[in-house]
């Protein structure tokens, strides 16, 4: 991708953010998926670790190698010609120099942005130190400067998601974090795990930047998070565990009746799934 174009693809995905309208993200995990996401008419859309890590075998977390999260989210730019932010969960690296060389190899992969999470793998309950993370963000900004790609740094805190320290405590972790993520250069800040209109319309409140809703059971839809004051709603993992849930029923239909309505009904014909593949 020529690096005008992946530089105007970057500046549009930060416009996105100035909210309203809210950004409604969904998140791809193949080609196919970005795809008919493009062809429905979103702006932008993420890649998601989890549905990339699922349809490798591997469960979530950093399970797949730099690799193999590279090799997906190339596949996906090259599918569509919307921005495309990619999911690098921790940063596939123990120091900030190896996170460095994921996020550069992010942009070589055609990448507008990236999101990066402050809960390293293979942990439970426990986040990274908030100074090793402004740095690392820091840094993050820095490279994306002197590689000429204006990057959209998506920087997410687990402390509701993981459901870290007292829960009378975690609203002030979670803005303080949010807040010196956005100092040290993040674009936008992300706060999954919260559901509640009244704590997320504290939370826009309260963090000095965009925030970033992650959409689950019992979150409010859309339109009510944008008058929240939320900039962007992101799909994450759903969408590909709900297709594993329809390759699931197909899987009982057959193998108990028989029969094929699980697929036949509801199935994009060949020649239309054919065509959307073919530019």
């Amino acid at each position: 991708m020529p690096v005008e174009t992946q530089q105007a693809k970057a500046e549009h995905f930060r416009r996105l953010h100035q909210a309203p309208p809210i950004l409604v993200l969904p998140n791809a995990w193949d080609a196919g998926s970005a795809r008919i996401f493009e062809q429905a008419g979103f702006p932008a859309l993420g890649t998601t670790s989890a549905g990339v890590a699922f349809a490798l075998g591997r469960p979530d977390g950093q399970r797949i190698s730099r690799s193999e999260m590279l090799e997906a989210v190339r596949r996906i730019t090259s599918a569509v010609h919307i921005p495309v932010t990619a999911d690098i969960e921790a940063g596939y690296g123990k120091t900030i120099e190896e996170i460095l060389d994921t996020v550069k190899g992010v942009i070589a992969a055609g990448a507008a942005g990236i999101n990066i999470e402050d809960a390293p793998p293979d942990t439970e309950g426990v986040l990274l130190d908030l100074p090793y993370q402004t740095d690392l963000i820091a840094a993050l900004r820095r490279a994306a400067a002197e590689a000429g790609v204006p990057l959209v740094i998506n920087a997410r805190t687990d402390v509701y998601l993981a459901g870290v320290g007292a829960p009378e405590g975690r609203f002030e972790d979670a803005v303080r974090r949010a807040n010196a993520y956005r100092e040290a250069g993040a674009d936008c800040l992300f706060v999954p795990g919260v559901r509640d209109a009244t704590l997320i319309r504290r939370l826009a409140q309260e963090i000095r930047g965009p925030i970033n809703i992650l959409a689950g059971p019992g979150v409010p839809p859309a339109p009510e998070l944008e008058r929240l004051g939320v900039a962007r709603v992101s799909s994450g993992s759903g969408p590909m565990r709900a297709t594993l849930a329809l390759i699931r029923q197909i899987a009982g239909e057959l193998k108990e009746r028989g029969t094929f309505a699980s697929f036949t009904g509801n199935a994009i014909p060949y020649a239309e799934a054919n065509r959307l593949f073919g530019g």
